[in-house]
């Protein structure tokens, strides 16, 4: 998943070696999960996933915290759908408490039902957050059973994320469930076959589709809706990684840098009175105030020093900073979300233009401008074609 867990994998492409054959010994990659990271995924892109690499389910971000709704979610869930794959949702848990754990499991509820995520799909308890870091074992633990007692209770099935190195020791994972986390260089063995799903990479390349994913492989139906896995597609019939030929040497999996800069648009209208600053920290200079009742409209989201921060244009032109709540605590406002697609700008093709000279001119890639356009051949562009990039 985005934002976490990312191990230092072997950069030399996982998926640079193609081979047709069923023999090759490889993790599969049956599931895929998706966020704003990847844009607005496309029915092309899914079909090509499936077709191509034998994907067959999805796992879309929903919401984090109880403060941030991925604004790619509903999109991703109906073109995913169009592709005949299953689709599931992760949440990426903030809590640091069994209280927090029951409002970010409404908050979840809340999102992917407004997203279109169907009944009776998972919607994952994504646990590797330093707030879980900071508390014992058994809170985490009965946080995420208060998670998952939420989650059906409203239709869904539940499961939990995390690492190799926190299973079991900052949170329980059961014998028969969960989606384990581990990178190795080495994938021709296969690893936690005691869970649902292991994902064994963070920087899988896709033909047609836009950055870097995260891919797994299925043990069992839990992640098709109870449904046989291969009938989506037959394994037989895709390619598949050859990395028999990579270093045996395994590779921590270790917590990132959270990607604390969240590009959301919302109002925020304070319950008590509140400093502005000139940055994201209770040490930053005080510029201003608001007093309860009063509004603001931010267009990002920091974490920072356990607090959550609105940043919004002064009139001066500068940024200033205010913050909504304590994370996993108290809030001192409401917000309401304004969701909003990102614009979408165009490129009429001139005489002369290839798609590489248009990516560098317009700071995208190739790829991008392939998948946002339907392009199959990079080479087949004509004159005075508009492309979106």
């Amino acid at each position: 998943m985005k934002k976490k867990l990312i191990g230092v994998v072997a950069t030399a492409a996982l998926f640079c070696t193609l081979a047709t054959t069923s023999n090759v010994e490889a993790a599969r990659t049956d599931m895929v999960d998706v966020s704003n990271h990847n844009d607005y995924m496309t029915v092309g892109n899914f079909t090509a996933m499936r077709d191509q690499y034998g994907v067959k389910s999805v796992v879309t971000k929903i919401s984090e915290g109880a403060y941030y709704h991925d604004y790619t979610a509903k999109n991703n869930i109906s073109t995913a759908q169009q592709s005949g794959l299953y689709i599931n949702g992760y949440h990426f848990a903030r809590w640091s408490s069994v209280g927090g754990a029951q409002a970010e499991a409404n908050y979840a509820v809340a999102m992917a039902k407004a997203d279109g995520l169907p009944i009776n799909a998972v919607l994952v308890a994504d646990v590797e957050a330093e707030q879980q870091q900071k508390v014992p074992k058994n809170i985490n633990d009965l946080a995420v059973m208060e998670f998952k007692r939420i989650v059906e209770q409203a239709g869904y099935r539940y499961d939990i994320y995390t690492s190799q190195s926190w299973k079991n020791d900052v949170v329980s994972v059961p014998n028969g469930t969960g989606w384990i986390a581990q990178y190795p260089y080495n994938v021709t063995a296969d690893r936690h076959t005691q869970h649902h799903a292991w994902q064994w990479a963070s920087d899988a390349v896709f033909n047609g589709s836009y950055g870097h994913f995260d891919v797994s492989q299925l043990y069992d139906n839990y992640y098709t809706g109870g449904q046989d896995k291969n009938a989506v597609i037959s394994n037989s019939d895709t390619h598949h990684v050859d990395n028999q030929s990579q270093v045996k040497q395994e590779q921590p999996v270790r917590s990132s840098t959270k990607d604390e800069d969240y590009a959301q648009t919302g109002v925020f209208t304070a319950n008590t009175k509140l400093n502005v600053r000139t940055a994201p920290s209770t040490s930053a200079q005080i510029v201003a105030q608001y007093d309860p009742g009063e509004s603001l409209t931010y267009d990002h989201v920091y974490i920072k020093g356990g607090y959550v921060w609105a940043r919004y244009m002064s009139y001066s032109g500068s940024y200033h900073y205010v913050a909504m709540g304590v994370m996993g605590g108290q809030e001192y406002g409401t917000r309401r979300q304004v969701v909003s697609r990102p614009q979408v700008r165009s490129y009429q093709v001139r005489s002369g233009d290839t798609l590489g000279e248009i990516a560098r001119k317009l700071s995208t890639t190739v790829t991008r401008l392939q998948s946002m356009n339907g392009i199959r051949n990079a080479n087949l562009i004509y004159s005075g074609q508009t492309l979106r990039y």
